[in-house]
């Protein structure tokens, strides 16, 4: 190697350490009349509210004490840039806790500092007074609190550490949300006795990525977890991480997503293993021993696949004598369906004794299909409860049996040899139907093989077929014919639809939507009870048209496709579709009495791909007096 190249080498080097040294400007208390000019940002010129800087670290404290804890300390600071960026003023701070324990929340501050008279001037939070509690759940307490004094053009900002004794609680880290950001930071320190599964996603690059590694010194807090003998001091590597990201994009809700925190740039960590001085063993474990320890859980399995004898009244009253697996089996699903009510849709644990739940009538998506699964085993049929995550969510993954991933559950069981998913906590799906949130990729069966399957949008058709037919009547008017078949998924959502708000809104609704001036006769929906089935729809109507030289007619109708879904210059994030949707629009039109053809749109046929993954046709041609169309 010639000196030339050993110069350039080493010039490099001394490059990247000084750019992964390069730290915020950003300091608690810190700052200045010109920290208030900018009101404009070229990262989102629209944006309601800026965040300049947000940088948090964890690392393992106590070191010397005997007693080792989590220190997670954050500090951010936003600028309101109109009254619509109001809502950054909210902070809730979420603290873990196991019912003996909860995390500690130390060291708050919180300020807003606004310009006035050329002066910075500062409003504190009121620590006793402007602070509130919500324990949301067994697991979880929130602390809230508003900022004081807020105003268009007001800086806000605020710290504060956690220190949790619980070790696999590593916060997560967003480096992206509603707003843009021009600095987002986060810096782990965690020793290798810990080890921890790393999971990062998103589409936006880190500006700095380094991995660093120094020695510790720790104390073992006594006990026979360890290898070593208690009170032993010892050394051990700690690994230092540290993620940047500049000038972050907001990130915007699209349509066809299945959830915005699937694409959220993000970082989160799960205890995996104990390693030495601990004596060594897996946490994280693999999914039989998850569902293993899920089924002998007393908030979960713990009541199924046993006599359950207080079901026996329940079982009749459900039954009703019938002897076909079938129909027994969709007698259960109603009995349950339409006697419960659901309170909670976000569960995969149960609250209350199973018996209990069925007494009161309500109770969360789980307890409900847990008694759907009770019931199902008590007459006898394979049945089991299925863990999944549904859209808005994120997602779960196959290599990886997180509990914390997953926040649904349904029932699945078979009959004559053909295995049927349900979910009994909506009152308006059928017997082997489940919502389109359900379909979100991995989902896991809890029996004692911990059988894996995809929920996957691809397997699911969601077919529509709707006919016109319009001739011309002896006046010489225009009189036609509409009947269409919606696929389950839309005829599920008219069924709420018109349940809320009845037959006569819903008709109107599609009168508005007809591209012409109609006049309806005799509405039909069939099918509106019979919840597993696709409704029909039916109805007649009379074109209104103005004798004019020339008509302009739009062939779609109500089925035109009036607004463009993809309105964004530029997609960061994959286009997710629900279902495999497949529309089929037909029309035979008489032409008007006394007019002839001009002009029709040329026809069209598109393939997304070589393979015809997805497809577009419209074809329009005019046959003995008629235009016939085929849009597909």
């Amino acid at each position: 190697m010639n000196l030339r190249t050993i110069t350039t080498v080493v010039a490099c080097l001394c490059a990247s350490h000084s750019f992964a040294q390069e730290q915020s400007t950003a300091k608690f208390g810190k700052l200045t009349p010109e920290d208030f000019k900018q009101t404009v940002y070229s990262l989102d010129s629209n944006a309601n509210a800026i965040v300049l800087a947000d940088i948090g670290s964890t690392e393992i404290d106590g070191a010397k004490m005997g007693e080792l804890w989590l220190e997670y300390k954050r500090y951010k600071r936003i600028k309101i840039l109109n009254k619509n960026g109001y809502d950054v003023a909210n902070v809730e701070i979420g603290l873990y806790t196991n019912g003996r324990a909860t995390e500690e929340l130390k060291g708050l501050k919180a300020v807003t500092y606004n310009l006035e008279n050329g002066k910075v001037t500062e409003t504190k939070l009121d620590m006793d007074a402007g602070i509130f509690k919500d324990n949301i759940n067994k697991h979880l307490v929130v602390k809230k609190f508003t900022f004081p004094n807020i105003k268009e053009g007001s800086i806000i900002e605020f710290e504060y550490k956690i220190k949790s004794d619980f070790i696999s609680n590593v916060q997560p880290w967003d480096f992206q949300g509603q707003y843009p950001c021009l600095w987002s930071e986060y810096e782990v320190n965690l020793p290798e006795f810990y080890y921890y599964t790393t999971l990062s996603q998103g589409y936006q690059p880190y500006y700095i990525d380094t991995k660093e590694e120094k020695s510790g010194y720790y104390a073992l807090p006594g006990g026979n977890m360890y290898q070593a003998a208690a009170d032993d001091k010892f050394s051990s590597i700690v690994h230092e991480h540290r993620w940047v990201m500049k000038n972050v994009p907001p990130l915007k809700a699209e349509v066809y997503t299945s959830t915005i925190m699937n694409h959220l740039s993000r970082v989160e960590f799960h205890l995996s293993e104990y390693r030495y001085p601990y004596i060594a063993r897996s946490v994280i474990g693999n999914w039989q021993e998850l569902s293993e320890k899920m089924l002998k859980d007393d908030n979960f399995g713990y009541s199924l696949g046993r006599g359950n004898g207080w079901l026996g009244n329940e079982m009749s009253d459900a039954i009703k004598g019938v002897k076909d697996p079938m129909e027994k089996a969709k007698n259960i699903f109603t009995y349950v369906r339409d006697r419960m009510t659901c309170t909670d849709y976000d569960r995969i644990f149960t609250d209350r004794m199973l018996r209990v739940v069925l007494n009161s009538r309500s109770g969360s998506e789980a307890e409900i299909n847990l008694i759907l699964t009770a019931m199902l085993q008590k007459a006898g049929f394979a049945a089991d409860p299925v863990m999944l995550s549904t859209r808005d969510h994120g997602y779960a993954m196959e290599l990886y049996p997180i509990l914390e991933k997953f926040n649904y559950i349904i029932c699945k069981v078979k009959i004559n040899d053909q295995d049927y998913l349900l979910d009994a906590s909506h009152p308006m799906l059928g017997f082997g139907k489940l919502e389109s949130d359900a379909y979100n990729g991995f989902a896991v069966v809890i029996n004692e093989e911990a059988t894996p399957f995809e929920l996957a949008t691809d397997a699911v058709l969601e077919p529509k077929v709707s006919s016109v037919n319009i001739i011309n009547d002896e006046k010489g008017n225009l009189t036609g014919t509409m009947k269409q078949s919606p696929g389950f998924f839309e005829s599920y959502k008219l069924r709420k639809q018109i349940k809320e708000k009845g037959k006569e809104n819903f008709f109107n609704e599609l009168k508005k939507d007809f591209n012409a001036e109609i006049e309806m006769k005799d509405p039909t929906i069939e099918s509106l009870d019979s919840l597993s089935d696709p409704i029909a729809i039916q109805y007649d109507f009379d074109i209104k048209l103005n004798k004019e030289d020339i008509l302009y007619i739009n062939p779609m109708f109500s089925e035109a496709l009036k607004v463009n879904p993809f309105k964004s210059a530029e997609r960061t994030f994959p286009v997710e579709m629900p279902y495999t949707i497949d529309e089929t629009y037909l029309l035979r039109m008489d032409i008007p009495a006394g007019y002839v053809v001009d002009e029709l749109p040329k026809p069209i046929m598109v393939n997304l791909n070589d393979n015809a993954d997805g497809f577009f046709e419209y074809v329009l041609s005019e046959s003995d007096g008629a235009i016939l169309l085929r849009s597909r």
